[in-house]
């Protein structure tokens, strides 16, 4: 079990390295999203871009906002991170604010994971090193009017050294979730996450959650996604229905209590699909990505959407790119908003080689069906697009690594 952690350990770090991020935003009309094709109205660049800022690894956008983070970034120091926020004026984003830590040190990866809520924005720093090295820590951002200045910094009651807290992050209203996919509890990477709620100006941690199940490796914190009283929380080597077939867990609050409901899988799990690589969740229903999933083609990738009835959480459909060829990776990044669901796909080649594609699907009824297929206008090899992806009303944005306009691999 050991080796087979580093084994997870040396695979996560070089997929790190093969990241970057094109940024790009696509608009639809009105209620009827889909009526006219998905068109591309911005290509953003941070103000102060630089070779191998990493700019766009994360993405997240509400309403008339996006945060886009830029771990690598080195104007603290040598790789301590940044992250920008854009604001959409009229037919125009505009760069908003550059936001870093407010104690920003080399490597603390700032930037690593981001997301946005109305006037909160919350960003994950995943190599901070308060408190032991890569310990990590994630940052607490307020608006008041242009202004973005940081609420807080916080970190796990319990932080030990390689935890990685801050490897996903996640907001809904009051309510933030962190996930550290490093954490050790009696085995290795075991993985946790950890929950914070807003009081006043303080983020006071409510919870530590972890799987029933908990083993070796699992690394269950990879994603975190946040909606009213419920998380759901990615596990993709999880071993149950196979070796690295993954698994994802759904946690529900009562009061200040938050108690596993469910564990869920694919129905037709199978070893090394990643299940849970990527989650999104919005009311009743959860999206699970699972990127190497072999269906249609080796590694082509699938995503499985769930309902939940009462307690129970029951797979809907299995939705898969009308395409898919081997290594697309379809599932590599999910989002959720109404009846809509954008799916990334990095590894799609139609572009060029690993020029990525997203996918836009529609709920009617119990049926998912796909409406749009996006690429950058720009395409070229190795863009990777679809490493990233989040969506709000008509608004989406889609990643893509190794864009080259603001130097080599600065992102856009």
């Amino acid at each position: 079990m050991l080796q087979k952690f580093y084994k997870f350990r040396t695979n996560y770090w070089q997929h790190l390295l093969l990241k970057g991020i094109l940024l790009l935003l696509f608009c639809c009309a009105g209620e009827h999203l889909l009526a006219q094709p998905t068109t591309q109205i911005a290509k953003l660049l941070a103000g102060d871009a630089e070779a191998t800022d990493y700019y766009g690894w994360s993405v997240s956008i509400s309403g008339d906002y996006a945060i886009i983070g830029a771990y690598e970034e080195d104007a603290g120091a040598t790789g301590a991170g940044a992250a920008y926020i854009f604001k959409h004026t009229g037919t125009s984003w505009v760069q908003e604010a550059k936001l870093q830590a407010s104690d920003a040190e080399a490597s603390d990866r700032f930037g690593y994971s981001v997301a946005i809520s109305g006037d909160y924005a919350i960003v994950g720093a995943s190599g901070e090193d308060t408190g032991g090295v890569n310990v990590g820590a994630a940052y607490i951002f307020k608006r008041t009017g242009t202004s973005w200045v940081q609420e807080a910094k916080i970190q796990a009651s319990d932080r030990e050294v390689a935890d990685f807290f801050g490897t996903s992050v996640s907001i809904s209203g009051d309510y933030v979730i962190v996930g550290a996919d490093g954490v050790n509890i009696g085995a290795i990477s075991v993985g946790a996450a950890y929950i914070f709620k807003r009081t006043g100006t303080s983020w006071i941690q409510e919870a530590k959650i972890q799987a029933s199940d908990a083993e070796n490796g699992d690394f269950f914190g990879t994603s975190v996604s946040i909606s009213g009283d419920y998380v759901i929380v990615g596990a993709p080597y999880k071993d149950t229905g196979g070796q690295d077939a993954g698994a994802a867990y759904i946690f529900k609050r009562t009061g200040t209590n938050w108690t596993e409901e469910a564990k869920i899988q694919a129905s037709d799990a199978e070893d090394g699909d990643f299940f849970g690589k990527s989650v999104s969740i919005l009311d009743d229903y959860v999206i699970v990505g699972a990127e190497l999933e072999d269906t249609r083609a080796a590694n082509a990738g699938a995503v499985y959407i769930f309902k939940r009835t009462g307690v129970n959480w029951i797979q809907e459909a299995k939705i898969q790119a009308s395409d898919a060829e081997n290594g697309d990776n379809f599932g590599s990044s999910v989002s959720i908003s109404g009846d809509y669901i954008i799916i990334g796909a990095y590894g799609e080649d139609t572009g060029g080689n690993n020029a990525g594609a997203a996918y836009l699907f529609k709920h009617t009824g119990t049926n998912w069906t796909q409406e749009a297929k996006i690429q950058a206008s720009d395409t070229e090899n190795g863009d990777i697009f679809g490493s990233s992806v989040s969506i709000s009303g008509n608004s989406i944005i889609v990643g893509a690594p190794y864009e080259d306009t603001g130097g080599s691999q600065a992102g856009a």
